[in-house]
């Protein structure tokens, strides 16, 4: 046993599970905290856990093999030792308890692992990124080979004008100076035309890698489910699709243009410093590292104020989106000095940060100057002390004072790069956070033919299922909804009733799959709908939504969406169930009549009959109705009721709403309260004996409730 004790040990899985009621949490690979550990769904096996053998500083559970053996890993014996008695008490005489093979994986290795695993991210970080550029290698090849071409050529100035002092100036020799200056135009002339070319290919990298960096992060952020959408937040993605891409396209075009120009010239000059004077060129070795130290510092401790900068960019935007979308609502309780006073207060943050970290790079510029400054001092200082010894001539002095003005101007660039690649890092890095965010609802296998072989065994009518659903939103706490059990079947009209904050909406967003559930399972048509692929569940089902919300373009192109391939004649039959046709026909152009961003050139009621109509061109299995009709008048709401009621396609419709008179014809009522089903059945039935709808119905027809009591 004390041989045991100083190992790892193995138990069966099955075992463990019997003797703990209510299972273990178990994790892969993966070393958990006690703290941890009770945040898992599995919450009793860790408590219960934790009561036998005390705190252990670290315990894992994981499946290391095929066999399917749980792995119990403890950095503490003791903790070991009083579970294995617990079992051993427990008359539990079959265990399988015997040492591993690899008893040195303990829980400091799996720590070692993980912080591996990161620092491995965050080098390859840049490399998914930098994959959208190869189809540009040509441009980020030809580009900095341009530059250093150009920059050759800027290194041979200085010793064609110390040539032109020497020789042409020195002997007053008028055809040697002309000649070599011929030499510096040429040499000008095809600089420029190096930097042109290089400039082009670099623009033409960066806009091409931006476009196409842009484009599959959008795609991405199509995929994720609404579960990270709510988590991360509008205003973010917004951010991280326009300005950091931005800030990472001229990251890249800077890159191309000067990551290898800058430093080439600046190695460049003090080589050929040493062609023209050693001792001179010393001066050169010194002063370079000097200009490096500083040059690095300063970038070392700006870049994580810009990620500083960026998050405060982002909450000014956020504010930005909430005020200009919700300025009717401000200037309608006269909030609008209250709202500025916030704007300004994050405004000033941003400020603040901004010029705090403005001020650390904008140091670089003097101290830079300051050094090189005395280095020129000291090179001139030198230069006339070897010329007045004749060991160097008049112009090759002014060739190193060049070639020091040059490394000057260069660590200028260097510097204002490194700054504007710290910039575009950080940028990068956020930008790759979302792309690491990965969409928590997987689409399943089922696709339309497979639907279609297993109706053709289906024998009940049963279009939605919930079975025992619960729903807790990420980071919601408690659950939304608790234990929604009910059947609709094909063809039924269902309304769903319940106060503010119910949990109607939550329902039938279970339906179409924009959230999954946590317990139990919602199935559509006979199939569950987390085995659906995703695509298909959405093509049967019409989902018209709270908020209307239609695009800008014709009035034909926002119902297309529905369906690409709708017919003159499936639109005008939708635009006359929706009750819209007659609203329609009076508009300039008619089907063509251009809505503006967000529908804001039409009213509230007719957005809604416009959103109900592109659900209806889909002809889906099942619409749902969400709320959709609040803004419209009793009359036209009856009327779509019944044009919807009147369809041809058999079509199972839900209708969520507030308003009982919009529901009372249904075949079915649903009344939710507090996220719970508190009754089900038709509209005399629940006005007889359930509290909640009478509670609802007579609030709406008061007089009503006086015929009851009559």
């Amino acid at each position: 046993m004390e041989k045991n004790m100083d190992n790892d040990m193995q138990i069966s899985a099955r075992e463990i599970e019997e003797l703990i009621e209510g299972g273990i949490a178990f994790t892969k690979n993966r070393v958990l905290k006690f703290e941890e550990c009770e945040q898992m769904e599995n919450v009793k096996g860790c408590i219960a856990l934790r009561d036998i053998i005390g705190n252990p500083p670290y315990f894992a559970f994981f499946y290391p093999t095929k066999k399917q053996r749980l792995r119990i890993v403890f950095d503490d014996k003791n903790a070991f030792h009083r579970l294995y008695m617990h079992i051993k008490d427990s008359g539990y005489q079959s265990l399988d308890i015997k040492p591993t093979d690899d008893a040195d994986c303990n829980w400091r290795q799996q720590k070692e692992i993980e912080r591996n695993k990161k620092n491995q991210r965050g080098k390859t970080f840049m490399k998914s990124l930098l994959k959208y550029i190869k189809d540009y290698k040509k441009e980020s090849i030809l580009a900095p080979l341009f530059k250093m071409l150009e920059a050759s050529f800027e290194l041979m100035v200085p010793l064609v004008m110390a040539a032109i002092i020497d020789n042409g100036i020195a002997g007053s020799d008028t055809p040697y100076i002309l000649k070599m200056g011929a030499v510096l135009v040429l040499l000008a002339a095809v600089g420029l035309a190096s930097s042109v070319t290089a400039q082009y290919f670099s623009a033409k990298a960066a806009v091409g890698f931006a476009t196409k960096l842009r484009s599959a992060l959008f795609s991405h952020i199509q995929g994720l489910s609404y579960t990270e959408l709510d988590t991360i937040g509008t205003s973010t993605l917004i951010t991280r699709m326009t300005s950091d891409v931005n800030q990472i396209q001229n990251g890249v075009n800077l890159t191309l243009r000067l990551l290898l120009r800058s430093p080439f010239i600046v190695f460049g000059a003090m080589v050929m410093a040493f062609t023209v004077d050693v001792r001179a060129a010393l001066i050169f070795v010194v002063t370079i590292p000097l200009l490096a130290v500083v040059v690095f510092g300063i970038m070392l401790v700006s870049m994580p104020l810009y990620k500083k900068v960026q998050a405060a960019l982002d909450k000014i935007l956020g504010r930005t989106r909430e005020n200009l979308a919700g300025a009717r609502v401000i200037r309608a309780f006269c909030n609008e000095e209250s709202e500025t006073a916030d704007f300004e207060q994050e405004n000033e943050l941003l400020l603040n940060t901004q010029v705090f970290v403005g001020k650390i790079s904008a140091a670089m510029n003097p101290v830079t100057y300051i050094i090189i400054n005395i280095a020129l001092v000291v090179l001139l200082w030198t230069g006339a002390v070897r010329v007045d010894n004749g060991i160097i001539t008049q112009g090759e002095v002014v060739a190193l004072v060049n070639y020091m003005s040059q490394i000057l101007v260069e660590l200028v660039k260097m510097a204002n790069l490194i700054i504007q690649l710290t910039k575009a890092l950080a940028c990068a890095k956020r930008v790759e956070g979302i792309f690491e965010i990965t969409s928590s609802m997987k689409s399943g296998t089922f696709n339309k033919y497979d639907i279609e072989i297993l109706n053709e065994d289906k024998e009940d009518d049963a279009m939605i299922i919930f079975h025992h659903v619960s729903l807790t939103y990420s980071g919601g706490g408690d659950e939304s909804l608790t234990d929604i059990d009910f059947v609709v079947n094909k063809g039924e009209t269902v309304g769903i009733i319940g106060g503010t904050g119910s949990g109607k909406t939550s329902v039938v967003n279970l339906i179409p799959r924009f959230y999954d559930a946590t317990k139990g399972h919602v199935t559509v048509d006979g199939i569950k709908v987390i085995d659906y692929e995703i695509p298909v569940l959405r093509k049967k089902i019409g989902v018209v939504p709270q908020k209307a919300v239609l695009f800008k373009g014709t009035i034909r192109e926002n119902l297309l969406w529905g369906n690409e391939h709708a017919s003159e004649q499936d639109i005008e039959d939708a635009l006359r169930i929706s009750q819209a046709k007659e609203f329609v026909d009076t508009k300039e152009g008619g089907l063509d009549f251009m809505i503006a961003q967000g529908g804001k050139n039409l009213s509230g009621g007719q957005k809604q009959r416009l959103t109900i109509a592109r659900a209806i061109v889909r002809k889906p299995d099942i619409l749902i109705l969400d709320d959709s009709a609040s803004a419209l008048d009793f009359a036209t709401d009856a009327k779509l009721r019944a044009a919807v009621k009147n369809m041809e396609n058999d079509m199972t419709v839900i209708i969520v709403s507030q308003r009982a008179a919009s529901i009372m014809y249904a075949d079915k009522i649903i009344v939710m309260d507090d996220g719970a089903v508190a009754g089900i059945g038709t509209h005399e039935e629940l006005l007889a004996d359930n509290v909640i709808y009478q509670e609802i119905y007579y609030s709406q027809f008061p007089d009503q409730k006086a015929k009851a009591a009559d």
